[in-house]
């Protein structure tokens, strides 16, 4: 039965992409403000359909330019974060050959950094600059990986130091928002420390099979929290931010794991 209600699923998502990926695709070849729009819209049906509940906490902040700094769970982060507003995602080079998915993070408008090659980097850095002058908010998941859930690992000051650069070059001080993201609830009932790898998704796990496993859960609640900003400009130092911005997500993960586990 749960395979049925799996592939019904994964049904609607095709049509829902069907529908909007092409009408992505036209948008950003014709650069039309619909480029931005499209995303988020993708993502919402996207939430709704596997059945994540995405419950939000604070709010993004409304000063330009935007660095959001969060933890890394799953492929599922993308469409939970993505569903809030439109934004741009940073992610490593090899997301971008990654079979449908690096169709998908393009489609996204995803800037891709390969930190293996200095003059590549280069580049990636000079499209955050733009991306953020332009009032784009960017994504950072400043572990480098993902975590199995339960815990948040140690942000890496370097990933934090390629947008240096644009920290200083930006037109006035950069707003960094740390962002708290922890999969809480399945059925409405507490996930538990056991279960929440079922949804994480990390170290050498295949996807196919982490997709189908999931699809086959059923609802799964998320809390989406945003720490206060922190205002930065080109003498801040990376390693200091990048310790700030871990302890309020460190924070605010392990209370929304506490809070759910209390409320039921």
């Amino acid at each position: 039965m749960r395979s049925v209600v799996a592939a019904a699923v994964l049904f609607r998502v095709l049509v829902i992409s069907a529908v909007l990926i092409p009408a992505q695709w036209t948008a950003m070849r014709l650069r039309l403000r619909a480029a931005r729009r499209i995303p988020p819209l993708w993502h919402r049906m996207i939430c709704r359909s596997i059945g994540l509940r995405v419950i939000l906490r604070g709010e993004p902040a409304a000063s330009r330019p935007l660095l959001i700094t969060s933890n890394h769970v799953s492929w599922l982060d993308i469409p939970v974060i993505g569903s809030v507003m439109p934004l741009s995602f940073i992610a490593k080079a090899e997301v971008k050959d990654w079979p449908v998915f690096g169709t998908l993070a393009q489609l996204q408008r995803t800037i891709f950094i390969d930190r293996r090659r200095r003059t590549r980097t280069g580049a990636a850095t000079a499209e955050i600059a733009t991306r953020l002058n332009d009032g784009d908010p960017v994504v950072l998941f400043a572990e480098g990986t993902s975590s199995d859930g339960n815990r948040v690992l140690a942000f890496r000051s370097a990933l934090l130091g390629a947008t240096r650069e644009v920290i200083a070059d930006s037109e006035g001080a950069t707003v960094v928002q740390p962002l708290a993201i922890a999969y809480v609830g399945h059925h409405g009932m507490p996930l538990g420390r056991f279960w929440r790898p079922n949804v994480a998704w990390y170290g050498d796990m295949e996807m196919a099979p982490h997709i189908w496993r999931f699809l086959k859960l059923g609802p799964i609640d998320v809390v989406l929290h945003f720490a206060e900003p922190i205002i930065v400009d080109g003498s801040t130092d990376r390693k200091v931010l990048a310790r700030n911005a871990e302890i309020a997500v460190r924070e605010l993960v392990a209370t929304a794991l506490r809070d759910r586990v209390l409320a039921a």
